[in-house]
């Protein structure tokens, strides 16, 4: 029959096909002689099939045995006092004993979960049960995955034997463990280890003068089966999954016109494409158990290609390492002889050096600092990349499709990376601004000292000309000073550009009396050959005169009047620039008046327009040369914080948000022409 050859889960007692190994003996007599044993090998090596075997072997000897699948007991979730209690419930049900378990756990509950188990075995399975009792414990590491430590359950094991000295009848009482772990990661206190006490059986694959059964299912299918079953061991190197596979594939191809041979059955439906072809899974198992910890699968990849560089010249030394004893459970190299070897010529095809180079390409560069970074929730800044480590990264990520977090990562180091070097300029730029102030300041002062002295003097001579033109000049010294009295005493720091972008989101601005601002690079340009702009902007200079100097807010209200009614009465249109900047100034001018003499009324209006008139015309305002330039990006961004704080005071929160985003669109801009 085409089915006869099972190559998945284990195979039942009287399975026709199952191969007697040199294990199977050796198993059963050690078990019969009432020795501690273990089985501790790759997944699908036939380890399940060996103790359903041998569990029925032991029956026929008259021993009683029980098989508990630590797999199917809860794991995740599990305490230890659920643990035990479910190894006790498996017991009595694969004994069919006749006890109330609620009553007596309960009855016990005062003593440690593991005194309750080994009170178990001796007051009630021991006594119950008269002959020879085997336990088979199968998925024993299965335990590394529980919440609580186990080593004091093997050593339980353990004193078992050490009891059969004072107490004889722990002599009927035998255990053997089954799974795919090392002895050292179960448990690592050599002083109570029961592996160092027991047996260890191995598991060889199939050799030939042991495949009978495997051959009885090829005749009268080929010519000759022996041959057959040569070369498939040949190729599997007696495996038992792939063996039992790659026989029932020789069957199917014997029904087919024209057979293939078992190197090109081997090739079309098991090497090539082998990820998509490889169910019920195998291959991929062996790659999964080598790539599982990327903390050591570069160890991993680095053995298995020492293995595979100098296995014609020479061996590999099998020792008790860690990598060589995770590099052999993952079934990918066996032990013969005290040298590591590749099992078969399957393996040999499919895990070749392409594939070590794909792997090793595949590792993270950043894998410790990544680990950690993930476990600590993105909180721990220390683990992000800089500088060379970061491009390098990149690089390494360009090709890649890397999962969501470490998108997350590289993006994080980025941003950090970022803000770092902003924090850096924001730093030499405060030393370079604290001189440059300083002589700003004074050069200001000179200026100014004598501006004032030549206007008066202007004055005095009645020259309306010499007027306008010393009103100019002290209306630029003004703009100065208010300027710098802006940035001095402006309730809002201006925030790194790296951090604006969160403050906006939290729709908050922290403020405070702080600010480094330098006054505006731009050159002051004024070229205005309309009269009633001229006496406009002269009123704007006399308003901000009165108001700063002489603190005389009523001449300074009548001169923003002043300034008003020239800007209507000038026949310049409306959209040049010369008239959009003097009327930007003039309504910025009637809301710092507001400001001196505490009225909110109109101050919101009077930005408004300001603001609107600024998004309208905002690329005109610093990209055209026109005859004008006294209004400067550092105006309309102080402008905005403004806007933004006094939308605040009186709930405007629709201003509040439009203006915010507005300043958030500057700010990016401006962190995009700092970094590039």
């Amino acid at each position: 029959m085409v089915d006869q050859y099972i190559f998945s889960g284990s195979l039942p007692e009287n399975a026709s096909t199952y191969v007697k190994r040199e294990a199977d003996d050796e198993l059963n007599e050690a078990l019969l002689l009432g020795k501690f044993c273990y089985v501790l090998n790759s997944r699908q090596s036939g380890k399940s099939s060996l103790r359903v075997r041998t569990m029925s072997r032991l029956g026929e000897a008259g021993v009683e045995c029980a098989s508990i699948d630590l797999s199917s007991i809860n794991i995740q979730t599990a305490t230890q006092e659920n643990w035990y209690a479910d190894l006790i419930v498996k017991l009595i049900d694969s004994f069919a004993l006749d006890v109330d378990f609620k009553g007596w756990w309960e009855q016990n509950q005062l003593n440690s979960p593991l005194l309750r188990f080994s009170n178990f075995l001796t007051k009630i399975l021991l006594a119950e049960i008269s002959e020879n009792i085997v336990i088979f414990i199968d998925e024993i590491d299965s335990v590394l995955s529980l919440n609580f430590p186990t080593d004091d359950f093997f050593a339980f094991i353990r004193s078992c034997y050490n009891e059969r000295v004072d107490n004889p009848q722990y002599n009927r009482l035998t255990f053997c463990l089954l799974g795919v772990a090392s002895p050292t990661s179960l448990i690592q206190d050599k002083n109570r280890t029961p592996f160092n006490i027991g047996k260890a059986i191995s598991l060889k694959g199939f050799q030939l003068h042991e495949a009978e059964p495997l051959e009885k299912g090829l005749q009268g299918k080929f010519n000759n089966p022996q041959a057959v079953i040569q070369e498939i061991l040949q190729w599997t190197g007696g495996q038992p999954f792939l063996t039992q596979k790659l026989c029932q594939f020789m069957v199917e191809e014997s029904e087919q016109d024209n057979p293939r041979s078992v190197e090109q059955v081997v090739s079309s439906r098991i090497i090539e494409s082998w990820e998509s072809q490889d169910e019920p899974e195998h291959l991929r198992t062996i790659q999964a158990r080598i790539l599982r910890d990327e903390q050591r699968t570069g160890y991993l990849l680095e053995l298995y290609q020492q293995v595979r560089l100098i296995e014609e010249q020479s061996e590999v030394i099998a020792d008790e390492t860690l990598e060589q004893s995770e590099l052999q459970l993952s079934g990918l190299v066996v032990r013969q002889q005290g040298k590591l070897r590749i099992y078969n010529q399957i393996y040999r095809e499919i895990f070749d050096f392409n594939w070590i180079e794909n792997q090793l390409n595949n590792l993270r560069p950043y894998s410790e600092n990544f680990r950690f970074w993930v476990a600590s929730g993105g909180a721990d800044e220390s683990r992000l990349l800089r500088g060379k480590a970061l491009q390098e990264a990149e690089e390494w990520a360009r090709d890649k499709n890397l999962s969501y977090q470490d998108k997350q990562y590289l993006a994080a180091s980025k941003e950090k990376e970022i803000q770092e070097k902003i924090t850096a300029q924001e730093k030499e730029a405060a030393l370079e601004r604290e001189t440059k102030d300083r002589e700003s300041a004074e050069a200001r002062n000179f200026l100014l000292a004598q501006a004032n002295k030549k206007a008066q003097q202007r004055i005095r001579n009645g020259s309306i000309f010499l007027i306008i033109t010393s009103f100019m000049t002290l209306f630029l010294g003004i703009l100065a000073v208010d300027f710098k009295k802006q940035i001095d005493t402006s309730q809002e720091l201006l925030q790194p550009a790296g951090e604006l972008s969160n403050l906006l989101k939290k729709n908050e601005f922290n403020q405070n009396n702080n600010s480094n601002e330098s006054p505006p690079k731009e050159k002051i340009t004024i070229k205005i050959s309309d009269y009633h702009l001229k006496i406009a902007l002269l009123n704007l200079a006399l308003a901000s005169s009165y108001r700063l100097k002489t603190k005389d807010l009523g001449k300074a209200k009548a001169h923003l009047q002043k300034a008003n009614e020239y800007l209507n009465k000038s026949k310049t249109k409306s959209n040049s620039i010369e008239k959009i900047q003097i009327y930007i100034l003039y309504l910025i001018a009637e809301v710092k008046l507001s400001n001196e003499r505490q009225y909110k009324g109109n101050q919101i209006n009077f930005y408004q327009k300001a603001y609107d008139i600024i998004q309208q015309q905002k690329n005109r305002i610093f990209s055209e040369n026109g005859n004008i330039n006294i209004l400067f990006k550092e105006t309309v961004e102080s402008l905005y914080k403004e806007i933004i704080l006094l939308a605040n005071q009186i709930n405007d929160l629709d201003s509040k948000r439009k203006v915010e985003t507005s300043l958030k669109e500057y700010y990016y801009a401006e962190l995009e022409n700092q970094v590039t």
